[in-house]
């Protein structure tokens, strides 16, 4: 009777996998995938209007994981607070992107640190992109 019940718990764990494998994100070699500078500026960019409340977060749903949405989202709401609770209205930041620098730890994966300069100060937007899908894809997104 153990044996019947390993067998079929096996032959579940086999098809749960193939089916994930097939129908899950499939990496990609950087080889294939275009230069993630301009996704980076551009990302950047977006982020960091996000941010202020002068862009949608859905404008880049299709460019990061759902891992990466929920944490921006977080970071939406409180920042919506913040600016509710000192009666400031959303205005789109004047900013320049400076300086990026790449790194890429393996195939198909770039990290990148990207440097956003404005009037008050300086910060740095570090990102991870991983090619899935035959395009980069943001799997971590972080506002220094």
């Amino acid at each position: 009777m153990s044996t019947t019940t390993q067998d079929g718990s096996a032959a579940r764990s086999r098809l749960k996998m193939s089916t994930e494998e097939y129908f899950g994100h499939q990496p990609t070699s950087t080889s294939v995938l275009p230069d993630p500078g301009p996704l980076l500026e551009n990302l950047t960019r977006c982020v960091v209007e996000i941010l202020a409340g002068a862009r949608d977060l859905e404008q880049i749903a299709r460019w990061v994981t759902d891992d990466v949405y929920r944490h921006l989202l977080k970071r939406v709401v409180l920042s919506t607070r913040a600016r509710q609770a000192t009666c400031r209205a959303p205005v789109r930041p004047a900013f320049t992107i400076g300086s990026t620098v790449l790194a890429e730890p393996r195939d198909g994966v770039v990290e990148a640190t990207v440097i956003v300069h404005s009037r008050v100060r300086s910060r740095a937007v570090a990102f991870r992109l991983e090619g899935l899908d035959s395009r980069w894809r943001a799997t971590a997104i972080h506002v220094l």
